[in-house]
């Protein structure tokens, strides 16, 4: 997978000198005490971002969809009257223009508008000619490419001030998050464009206050570039979202309690004693790939073997056994079951491919 975006055609925009980068406001914007007042407690607070939302994109017809633009001066003052910047989700062009004309610091585009490449571009040629930051949410669904994508489509209608939001992954079942984390997309989002910040928003992941430290601790852990939080004076009386708001006060016990890690360290010990474990992985790792190429041939044999029989790929019994055997050895020497089945899954996956080229081959 690859990408045309260059890691020094992105610019730094995040403010190094924080602890970390904080972007936090209302779910939505209610009225103009309130986000005078939730402003003027995170201000207190030193967080330099202030969010809300204006237009809001909700699932079923009949819940609070935002106050409209009646809302964007009230952000936009609030803001800058306690030193702020005003930050707002976008999903057409329309929003740009009033935006801009509001004078909103920061756009983001929101996870449902990221799944479609013709809301994004429709947003990416209202920003054409216009030097401000964006932020785009990755899609509601499971799909690097659709995230790679939206973020090309802003970087190419000249927009440098990028950066990305990890607000977690839709799922059919519910489970401990609203929206499952799957930290290796993000990651591998950062691998792929190194200079891009990424930016974790637990409210979203989490669906509940109760569950935000650990993700956003989580974040800082995995050398996320900040977190964007949902904060609100009031939260008992939000018109949305309310589980999944902090009080400034709340969010201030956070920030204090995050601990920030080193990407580096001059310790010539650690780094020695770094390269030597390093040394050792790399050896092992090797090692799994000799014994994984070795294994292919084997299953390139049964193939082979299934395919002058008249045998299908697939056999039911087997693949129960395989399951359950690995599972239970894993287990036995300290593996953990989801990297167990995630990894037999994984070279199943590939077995069930390479024989079915074997198949196909006259």
């Amino acid at each position: 997978m690859t990408t045309s975006i260059k890691s020094d055609q992105l610019n730094s925009w995040l403010d190094s000198n924080l602890k970390t980068f904080i972007i936090a406001g209302p779910c939505s914007v209610e009225s103009e005490e309130q986000i005078n007042k939730t402003a003027e407690g995170l201000a207190a607070i030193q967080v330099p971002v202030l969010r809300g939302g204006i237009w809001k994109p909700r699932t079923r017809p009949g819940s609070f969809t935002g106050l409209g633009n009646v809302g964007i001066q009230w952000l936009a003052d609030a803001a800058r009257a306690h030193g702020m910047k005003s930050a707002v989700e976008v999903a057409n062009a329309k929003h740009v223009e009033d935006c801009l004309k509001a004078g909103i610091d920061i756009f983001w585009i929101g996870a449902r508008s990221t799944v479609s490449p013709f809301v994004v571009q429709e947003i990416a040629d209202a920003l054409k000619g216009v030097d401000i930051p964006v932020m785009v949410k990755n899609p509601i669904n499971p799909d690097i490419e659709l995230w790679i994508g939206a973020i090309e489509r802003i970087h190419n209608a000249g927009i440098n001030k990028i950066a990305a939001i990890h607000r977690g992954f839709s799922q059919y079942e519910k489970n401990t998050y609203r929206n499952t984390p799957n930290w290796n997309i993000p990651l591998e989002l950062k691998r792929l464009i190194p200079n891009l910040p990424v930016i974790c928003d637990p409210s979203h992941i989490c669906g509940s206050i109760e569950l935000i430290p650990h993700v956003s601790q989580k974040a800082m852990d995995l050398n996320f570039d900040g977190l964007m939080l949902e904060a609100h004076y009031d939260p008992r009386f939000a018109m949305s979202d309310k589980d999944q708001q902090l009080t400034p006060l709340a969010l201030s016990e956070l920030i204090e309690t995050l601990i920030i890690r080193n990407t580096d360290s001059q310790n010539v010990e650690f780094k020695d004693q770094l390269i030597r474990l390093r040394k050792a992985i790399d050896k092992i790792d090797y090692e799994v790939l000799e014994l994984l190429a070795s294994r292919s041939k084997l299953v390139n044999e049964i193939g082979l073997y299934k395919k002058e029989n008249n045998i299908t790929i697939f056999q039911p019994e087997r693949w129960s056994e395989i399951v359950n055997t690995r599972k239970k050895y894993g287990k036995e020497i300290h593996l953990s079951e989801e990297m167990i089945l995630d990894l037999v899954k994984l070279i199943h996956r590939e077995s069930i491919s390479v024989q079915t080229k074997v198949m196909q081959d006259e």
